[in-house]
């Protein structure tokens, strides 16, 4: 019988998994939609479409690097557990080499992008049903290096914190250096111009309050906020923070010592601003008994 992509479609739809997966399966049972099914079931592959739902929020992140290119990404796991697995780190290798060759900016393309083990999201699809947790990739960048231009890299707790920066001028050393910061700081921008309007006129608004409240004049409060805004951005901003190897310099001005300046950061902390998975061990063990 002859196998349609539509037939091909309706079982990836109904069973959460990979085309060629389903195409084997519809092959393997002549087109028969339930024995495909139970035979994909069988397999243990239909398993990753009932943990589209579940919650993900641990994981791995990493970054690779090959000439002027690199990627940072993040791939996520619903336990810690799961994201020590050989197998899990191995997939990242895969997926992150991949996306490197590629030219994809958005999840939607990178989920197209072929590995050696398939494309993105099938591989991640098979994975789920080998490992059996929810897994996804959620983020990722590629950074491409201008002339004259270094990248530093830092992984932090094995890869739960990774900060990628670019330095034009200096070296990787110093670029490195300054991945550490942003790795260990949690700047939330680069420089104050990256900073939102909005952001600061509540953080202006705030400070204002604060300085009210403690009984100041309102010109004195004035002045106390601009102080307070500057200490503000020294906070949140990777060039203005003091430098964690010399508290007597900011980032911009140890960078500016060694003939550089920073031009990008991007750090990813693994299931930043993801509800995290809060879990009844006794109700887990007695899902996994009943095959849930």
């Amino acid at each position: 019988m002859e196998i349609t992509a539509s037939m091909v479609k309706e079982l990836r739809e109904t069973s959460g998994a990979g085309m060629m997966d389903c195409k084997k399966a519809l092959s393997e049972c002549n087109g028969n939609m339930d024995e495909a099914m139970n035979y994909l079931r069988e397999k243990g592959i239909a398993k990753s479409a009932k943990k589209e739902s579940r919650i993900a929020a641990e994981g791995l992140a990493n970054i690779f690097v090959d000439g002027n290119k690199a990627i940072i990404l993040e791939v996520n796991s619903e336990t810690d557990f799961v994201s020590k697995n050989e197998e899990f780190v191995n997939m990242i290798n895969v997926i992150g080499h991949a996306l490197l060759k590629s030219d994809a900016k958005t999840l939607e393309e990178a989920n197209e992008v072929e590995t050696e083990n398939g494309k993105v999201k099938d591989y991640i699809v098979a994975m789920v049903a080998k490992i059996g947790e929810k897994l996804s990739l959620r983020r990722f960048e590629i950074v491409t290096l201008n002339e004259g231009e270094v990248f530093g890299t830092y992984l932090h707790m094995g890869g739960k914190i990774a900060a990628l920066t670019v330095l034009k001028g200096a070296n990787a050393e110093i670029a490195k250096d300054v991945a550490m910061q942003a790795a260990a700081m949690k700047p939330l921008y680069l420089n104050i111009d990256e900073v939102p309007e909005d952001v600061v006129e509540n953080e202006r608004k705030v400070q204002k309050e604060l300085a009210m409240n403690e009984g100041k004049p309102a010109d004195i409060a004035e002045k106390m906020v601009e102080g307070r805004i500057k200490k503000f951005f020294k906070e949140i901003c990777l060039v203005e923070q003091p430098f964690i190897k010399d508290g007597d310099l900011s980032v911009a001005k140890y960078v500016a010592n060694n003939n550089g300046e920073v031009v990008k950061m991007v750090r990813y902390e693994v299931g930043e601003g993801m509800e995290k998975r809060n879990d009844n061990f006794a109700e887990e063990v007695m899902s996994q008994v009943k095959g849930e």
